[in-house]
């Protein structure tokens, strides 16, 4: 039973932490890449479907992407999506392919950029934290009803705390290095 929450809070945990590295991932430093449209979802023969699944994009140069739609009917959606991301994006259509020049970062945008990023990581570190909180108070069920000693319910608590360091500290960690990227282009 304790084993089970402990994996389960490491489990949380780790998921917290992936989806604000896939998150970051998409923040646009001096490489562009495909991972910049993943957000952007077509409305394909009436499902919503990603980008990337109805499209081969790849990085033509160090300021353009190139979208090669499987189903070429659908070009029109595909740039009207683009523009409508909020990525600042202009798609530019050229015989059957889409190219997307992407604009150099500004000193105002890598700072808009930052404090979206600081915003991101501190979510994620409530996130972390919240798990840590209902761990605990699952801990103190457990030993109210007299499932398990207070020894067993320190040492559990003590564990998920390491675990809360360390999750934070990851996010930390990637913060600055993304902080970083971002002011050294």
């Amino acid at each position: 039973m304790i084993n089970i929450l402990k994996e389960r809070v490491y489990i949380q945990m780790n998921k917290c932490f992936l989806l604000f590295q896939k998150d970051l991932n998409k923040v646009r430093t001096n490489q562009i890449s495909p991972a910049l449209l993943d957000s952007i979802y077509i409305d394909y023969y009436g499902v919503s479907t990603v980008l990337k699944k109805i499209s081969n994009i790849i990085v033509e140069n160090n300021t353009t992407l190139k979208i090669t739609l499987f189903d070429i009917s659908q070009k029109s959606a595909v740039e009207k999506a683009i523009r409508n991301s909020n990525l600042g994006l202009n798609p530019v259509s050229l015989d059957s392919d889409i190219r997307v020049q992407v604009p150099n970062l500004t000193e105002d945008r890598r700072k808009d950029l930052i404090k979206i990023i600081f915003n991101d990581a501190e979510n994620s570190r409530i996130s972390v934290r919240k798990i840590r909180r209902e761990a605990n108070d699952q801990l103190k069920k457990f030993l109210k009803i007299g499932d398990i000693t207070q020894d067993i319910e320190k040492e559990t608590k003590k564990n998920i705390q390491q675990n809360t360091n360390f999750f934070i500290k990851k996010i930390n960690d990637l913060v600055k290095l993304k902080e970083k990227e971002l002011l050294t282009i």
